[in-house]
């Protein structure tokens, strides 16, 4: 089992950072690998169980699940239902905390997943840098944050 863990501070209150990360239909508007989104089902995207469908700017569909959500906490997670990509049994854990020198944000997010047998590394590294730290950067660009 591949466990992919990464974490970065952002120069932006907690408060802020969670009010984009909350809506689970809502990376298509910062995360640039993701085309558009949309919740099945006409469901709220706060929902426990709401499944959201998206397209990668290459054309590939994925479908995720949310697990839980957590506003008190500043958490949630989601699972892989269907992808293109051989991420087996995905599912994945988004928890910020605030960082109170400067009003800044610890942002945690982390995963576990198969994968067929020696693509491990190779699919650690893509969900580390192309979907975290891709993402990271992109909340920075998306919320106005310089880089660190």
């Amino acid at each position: 089992m591949v466990h992919v863990v990464k974490s970065t501070i952002l120069d932006v209150p907690v408060e802020t950072v969670w009010e984009v990360l909350r809506d689970f239909n809502g990376h298509d508007r910062w995360h640039p690998a993701v085309a558009d989104s949309a919740i099945e089902r006409g469901r709220d995207s706060d929902r426990i169980g709401c499944v959201r469908r998206f397209h990668l700017e290459d054309g590939s569909e994925l479908r995720e699940k949310l697990l839980t959500l957590s506003d008190s906490e500043m958490a949630f997670s989601y699972c892989l239902l269907d992808t293109p990509v051989p991420l087996l049994n995905y599912v994945a854990h988004v928890r910020l905390l605030p960082v109170t020198d400067g009003d800044r944000t610890f942002w945690h997010w982390e995963s576990r997943f198969d994968t067929p047998e020696g693509r491990e590394e190779e699919l650690g590294q893509l969900v580390g840098e192309a979907i975290y730290q891709g993402g990271f950067d992109a909340i920075r660009a998306h919320l106005g944050e310089q880089d660190q």
